[in-house]
């Protein structure tokens, strides 16, 4: 397995950045969800940028979700992770076939389309925190460039790509979060946008041989920087269990379990992250009803 992310700040504390492989995740999610090559890139933009964002979280707790409701053909995008960038996502729908742009590059722009763009995050407390922001872009890292800018006031500079073969099959995936600290100078944030402003695109490097070590380097070149020991090894893993699923359905309340009994005999919940199958036949809707 080659996913990682590795985590680096520079010596005066000035800059942090994250950069991540995330190829591996990507395949799974693709074949999870049956995603077509435009909803794939999508989709893995966005799982990477939540499993960098999952890793900044400071409680072992904390949950994050990006969440992308434009009126493109593909519908809503949700991409979750834990603390320890253990990553989950869904889209309404998997199946978008798109002509390229006018670069030749997959389309994602107008498979998301416009709309609001939504940072979710459980940290455990009464009520998550929501932030939220127009979607200015659709193409994920500019969205999410943006979102930083105006909501959390943080100088970020955000990378995203996931090349996708012919057959649909993911060759690499990967991303960068660099940020600037409050210490950062113009001189700092000067030299790291030339910087980004010559590199090739994050799928370039990574299909070139760069590891995540040299993109990492190759972004913040002419600063001292500390790379953190461990990298966190990102996944794609759902939490979903029966036992969430029989909560979810009492929560709807015994008139409609009732209402489902009486109609159907039987109840089938699909999980939208991992497409897991849950069955509850008969005996069980009544022994759900009369637990209430």
């Amino acid at each position: 397995m080659s996913d990682k992310i590795l985590r680096a700040n520079s010596f005066d504390g000035s800059i942090r950045i994250f950069v991540a492989d995330t190829t591996d995740l990507v395949q799974k999610a693709h074949e999870i969800h049956d995603t077509y090559p435009v909803v794939t890139a999508a989709l893995g933009r966005s799982l990477t940028a939540a499993a960098m964002m999952g890793c900044m979280q400071k409680g072992q707790e904390d949950m994050i979700s990006l969440q992308f409701k434009g009126d493109g053909p593909m519908g809503s995008l949700c991409a979750v992770s834990d603390s320890s960038s253990h990553v989950k996502g869904y889209i309404t729908n998997p199946h978008v076939n798109l002509a390229p742009n006018n670069k030749n590059k997959l389309d994602v722009k107008r498979a998301v389309g416009e709309g609001t763009f939504f940072v979710v995050r459980d940290l455990g407390l009464k009520e998550p925190y929501v932030g939220q922001v127009p979607i200015i872009s659709g193409e994920i890292a500019e969205d999410l460039t943006y979102y930083y800018a105006t909501s959390e006031q943080t100088p970020t500079s955000v990378g995203l790509g996931v090349l996708v073969d012919t057959d649909g099959h993911v060759i690499c995936s990967g991303g960068f979060i660099l940020q600037l600290m409050p210490e950062a100078t113009e001189e700092t944030g000067s030299l790291l946008e030339k910087n980004i402003a010559a590199l090739p695109s994050i799928t370039q490097m990574m299909s070139d041989g760069l590891s995540t070590e040299d993109i990492l380097l190759k972004i913040t070149d002419g600063f001292s920087m500390l790379i953190q020991n461990e990298p966190t090894i990102p996944l794609y893993a759902c939490n979903c269990s029966r036992e969430r699923v029989e909560a979810a359905l009492i929560s709807i309340g015994k008139k409609e379990l009732k209402s489902l009994l009486d109609e159907d005999g039987r109840a089938e919940l699909t999980c939208p992250y991992c497409d897991q199958k849950y069955m509850f036949e008969k005996e069980d809707l009544e022994a759900l009803i009369a637990s209430l």
